[in-house]
């Protein structure tokens, strides 16, 4: 939610350097709470070629126009808004081979616009982990892709992410304080409601951006 509120205002490509460090900060938290449940074969496997793609994307990113990728991430929020609205990332699996390209792809997504988590999430349905093993790997990987993509925003968008340090010390408190008090704070609100909530939202915005990068685009 906050990548794209924040490129409402900063543009996409500032917008996903910046928001890479408190995500950062509260995907290492989260992960140091269920690390006991890591699955390291699957994670060293799926996190290479994760991290790899997250690599890949961020030094993309880099060299990106704000219109096309305002219009990549427009596409991904509507598309992942879609799919869960619609059920189909519940159903859909990546077995194989297709689990490791998929996770590549994952990667790649997340470093060139930073939405990744349903790709992720498909590839990873296909190995059939535990739900705790589920939850600590794709939080390991998650990591091992906001490790190889924030390194390069710092070199390549440095002067752009520190105009917005007051936005990302507020940012990272607030992820962090999230991260401690959600599991409270969503037990009182059913899974189904929550999720298709943040759909409608998320669907909402992906609209916007992507009208927003084509307009700007035909400019």
């Amino acid at each position: 939610m906050l990548t794209p509120l924040l490129a409402v205002r900063a543009g996409t490509k500032i917008a996903v350097a910046v928001v890479s460090i408190p995500h950062l900060c509260a995907t290492a938290y989260r992960f140091w709470t269920v690390r006991k449940a890591l699955d390291v074969r699957i994670f060293i496997l799926f996190g290479i070629t994760s991290a790899a793609g997250g690599l890949v994307g961020a030094l993309l990113n880099a060299y990106a126009t704000n219109p096309v990728l305002t219009i990549i991430f427009g596409l991904a929020l509507t598309l992942a808004s879609m799919s869960e609205l619609s059920g189909l990332g519940k159903r859909v699996r990546f077995h194989g081979n297709a689990g490791w390209i998929a996770g590549a792809a994952s990667g790649l997504l997340g470093g060139l616009v930073g939405n990744q988590g349903g790709i992720r999430s498909a590839a990873m349905l296909g190995f059939e982990l535990k739900p705790e093993s589920f939850v600590a790997t794709a939080t390991a990987v998650a990591l091992a892709v906001d490790g190889a993509r924030v390194p390069v925003y710092l070199i390549t968008e440095f002067h752009d992410i520190a105009r917005y340090w007051l936005l990302l010390v507020i940012a990272v408190v607030g992820c962090i304080i999230g991260t401690v008090v959600g599991r409270r704070v969503l037990s009182q609100v059913s899974e189904s409601v929550f999720r298709r909530s943040v759909a409608v939202l998320i669907l909402a915005l992906g609209v916007y951006m992507l009208v927003k990068g084509i307009i700007a685009a035909m400019a």
